[in-house]
């Protein structure tokens, strides 16, 4: 069995229940046009990498959608926030003996295959794999041993989350990816191109 595991966290793409903080601007409708296009992209570089993927979906598994399930397990988080999401998945994976495992969310636009296998890559001489997000959060984690306070005591959806996991990690090695932009405000995406199509009827 592959000894390396992918980790995809994802909301049901439904009406008015995605990308939020992006609706405030663009109108729910919008919002979700923008949610199925990242979530194609997450498919595109991540159905190729050679590792085992299993897709967590936010409220229930939907069977005949764009995660092909020869490519795709599907399993549903569990947990009252995205601390103990993340933790119950990287726990069950490690119970099921892989030995890196990476996490990523499904709204990443500039994230690559490359990026991924660079990831796991790393994580063969270091302990933990952090990618920083520029509003203070993380895009990307990857570890080979679980550790359990990375969950714990963080503001999720703030930009403290990035400092505390690092404080958490002083004493392990650490590698560090480039700093990359997720998706959640207008004003992510307000200058890329593959997204104006859906910007076309947006007041600045």
């Amino acid at each position: 069995m592959d000894k390396n595991l992918l980790l995809i966290l994802t909301r049901n793409p439904e009406l008015g229940k995605c990308k939020t903080r992006l609706a405030a601007k663009v109108g729910d409708q919008t919002a979700l046009e923008i949610y199925k296009f990242l979530l194609d992209h997450t498919v595109t570089f991540t159905k190729n990498l050679n590792v085992e993927k299993w897709v967590f979906y936010s409220e229930s598994i939907w069977e005949n959608d764009i995660w092909d399930q020869n490519t795709y397990q599907k399993k549903l988080q569990a947990g009252t926030d995205l601390g103990e999401r993340m933790l119950n998945a990287f726990k069950e994976g490690f119970h099921s003996g892989f030995e890196k495992i990476i996490i990523i969310g499904s709204d990443m636009y500039h994230l690559s295959q490359a990026d991924l296998e660079e990831a796991f890559f790393r994580l063969n001489h270091h302990d933990f794999v952090v990618g920083p997000a520029e509003d203070g959060g993380y895009y990307l984690l990857g570890m080979k041993s679980l550790k359990k306070e990375l969950f714990r005591n963080k503001n999720w959806g703030t930009d403290t989350v990035l400092s505390g996991t690092l404080k958490d990690l002083k004493t392990s090695k650490v590698f560090m990816l480039p700093v990359k932009n997720d998706v959640d405000y207008y004003e992510d995406i307000k200058d890329i191109e593959a997204f104006q199509p859906f910007l076309k009827h947006i007041k600045e």
